[in-house]
């Protein structure tokens, strides 16, 4: 394997080190209104006619002589708050948290550019986000795959697109995300942080939906032969989180992202080379260079379990072992089996 460091997340070390290199928060000047707007975000207000009628663009406004409705100010509306986005963005009127989550570049401009893959390209199929709490921290554990991350960046839109309350998902990733260039400013910005105890007990006690994927490495890097089979879980950090905080701990199954990228071998040398925890080969790659890295276009189901509720335990109960191995083992092995399940009622890997 590879030199890459990895910060396993029940690794209840000294993290000061990983701390000081967290962004600080951006004094807040845009705040966001109540349909979720940032203040002189809509900078054109609807155009009223002298009789007190809507104008043009206006919603339920005139239409035109054949029956199609005025576009023109509509268009020019989108472009006023396109022009307002980059205003803030160039002034710095923007608000980020002390993670350095940005919500509005989140949703204005990194989920729209993976949205058309998750819609179109991968076609996911959401089933169960409504077990995630319309409110309050909750804890989303899920199986990782595909030798590249997709499958963090799809549950983070399937949680985001899908969940009635329009919930945001904060991912915990591996310190090897953050020494990359560009990916670490870009993870930030999405809302992932470090996937250690202390972070995740912070955003858990600040009532968000938080993701992790305990295989770490063992589950994306694993061989093709072993896929949908689960792998080791840790040592029930994140159980331990989930007890301390009482949120409840929500299983996720993801089906489609084993085979984007059939992992037929592991080139440890060139792993070492770059300092990555695994080199894969794939069928594609790399002989066949860039195009070897488009991923399979697979039919992807996202499913969500019913949450196990853990704010019957007292706080001291996360110091048990045994509870932790339990509930470790119960979430574990209720992702096992519905992947099973699913994979049974599965017509085709691209259908």
């Amino acid at each position: 394997m590879g030199d890459a460091k990895v910060i396993p997340f029940d690794d209840d070390r000294d993290r000061s080190r990983g701390s000081a290199g967290r962004p600080k928060p951006r004094q807040a000047r845009a705040r966001r209104g109540g349909n979720g707007d940032p203040e002189g975000g809509s900078l054109v207000p609807l155009l009223h006619q002298a009789d007190g009628s809507e104008g043009l663009g206006a919603p339920g406004g005139p239409e035109t002589g054949d029956g199609a409705p005025a576009a023109s100010g509509v268009w020019e509306q989108r472009a006023a708050r396109g022009l307002a986005f980059l205003r803030r963005r160039l002034t710095g009127e923007y608000e980020v948290d002390e993670f350095g989550y940005d919500a509005e570049l989140t949703d204005q401009v990194l989920m729209s550019m993976l949205r058309p893959v998750f819609e179109k390209y991968f076609r996911v199929e959401v089933r169960g986000v409504e077990n995630i709490p319309t409110e309050g921290g909750a804890l989303v554990v899920a199986n990782h795959s595909g030798t590249l991350p997709l499958d963090g960046l799809m549950l983070q839109v399937a949680v985001h697109d899908h969940h009635p309350a329009g919930r945001s998902l904060r991912l915990l990733a591996a310190d090897l995300v953050f020494l990359l260039p560009v990916v670490s400013q870009l993870a930030r910005k999405a809302g992932h942080t470090l996937a250690c105890s202390e972070d995740a007990a912070r955003l858990l006690g600040r009532g968000e939906v938080v993701g992790v994927m305990p295989e770490g490495f063992k589950g994306i890097g694993k061989p093709f032969a072993d896929r949908y089979r689960l792998q080791r879980f840790g040592r029930g950090g994140f159980v331990s989180t989930a007890l301390r905080s009482g949120a409840p701990i929500v299983p996720c199954s993801i089906v489609g992202a084993e085979e984007i990228y059939p992992m037929i071998g592991n080139s440890r040398t060139l792993a070492r080379l770059c300092g990555f925890p695994y080199f894969p080969l794939t069928p594609t790659f790399p002989w066949l260079g860039p195009l070897g890295a488009v991923p399979l276009p697979t039919k992807w189901t996202i499913q969500f379990g019913e949450p196990i509720r853990t704010d019957g335990y007292a706080p001291e109960a996360a110091d048990d072992p045994m509870l932790m191995f339990n509930l470790t083992d119960q979430v574990r092995e209720t992702i096992q089996h519905t992947l099973y399940k699913l994979l049974v009622g599965r017509r085709s890997v691209f259908f």
